[in-house]
């Protein structure tokens, strides 16, 4: 993407951070900031500072989801030209599709599977800390693990290009033996999936405003 920046490289994958990340990374940060307090009466500072390590800890969690793709995809002999950060995530630029049916299988679901590891992680923190007493801590590991729960289940949406939608497309593959004619029905599939959600999110304002 232009507009990123280097960060250097794990596993040999090269990371960048596109210019947009900043944007959300504030967003983010403050919506944390100011959602938590209504556990307690913590001092602004302490609730920046934990704000700040969140976020970053939910965004390292994206980078744990991408490398597990591009991982897979490197050891498979696909070539992975870099992760790239920006205002929606994270995205590995994966140069050439798999050959085989398994492999991008493989590739698909070892993404969400990764965030479900980050998730039982972060919940594990959370008991710890709950038990200690770490109240405002806790609720921030709380959250960490449920927003990898909803990003590993948003992302089996089988809506095409999201994991979801490449595992589907690796059934459609199996069952056609043709690749471009699954990657024409994924594709359209996901767009089917886009605008439903596009309806329903306009069906959820208007009901919103007749209702209240």
């Amino acid at each position: 993407m232009r507009g990123s920046i280097s960060l250097g490289k794990i596993f040999g994958i090269p990371l960048r951070l596109h210019y947009t990340w900043f944007i959300i990374f504030v967003l983010l940060t403050t919506s944390l900031v100011l959602y938590f307090p209504i556990q307690g009466f913590y001092p602004i500072e302490q609730r920046m500072i934990l704000g700040i390590l969140t976020s970053a800890l939910f965004f390292a969690s994206i980078i744990i989801h991408e490398l597990a793709h591009s991982i897979l995809a490197v050891r498979n002999g696909i070539p992975v030209k870099e992760i790239t950060l920006f205002v929606f995530g994270g995205v590995s630029q994966i140069t050439k599709e798999a050959t085989h049916p398994r492999v991008e299988l493989l590739i698909a679901v070892v993404g969400p599977l990764a965030s479900l590891a980050m998730a039982g992680i972060f919940y594990g923190l959370f008991i710890l800390l709950a038990q200690a007493q770490q109240t405002l801590i806790a609720d921030f590991m709380q959250w960490l693990a449920i927003i990898n729960v909803i990003l590993a289940l948003f992302n089996l949406i089988p809506g095409f290009p999201l994991d979801g939608g490449r595992v589907f497309r690796v059934i459609v593959w199996q069952r056609t033996h043709n690749y471009h004619r699954a990657t024409n029905i994924a594709a359209k599939v996901g767009q089917g999936i886009a605008l439903l959600f596009i309806i329903g999110g306009i069906a959820i304002i208007l009901a919103r405003h007749l209702w209240f």
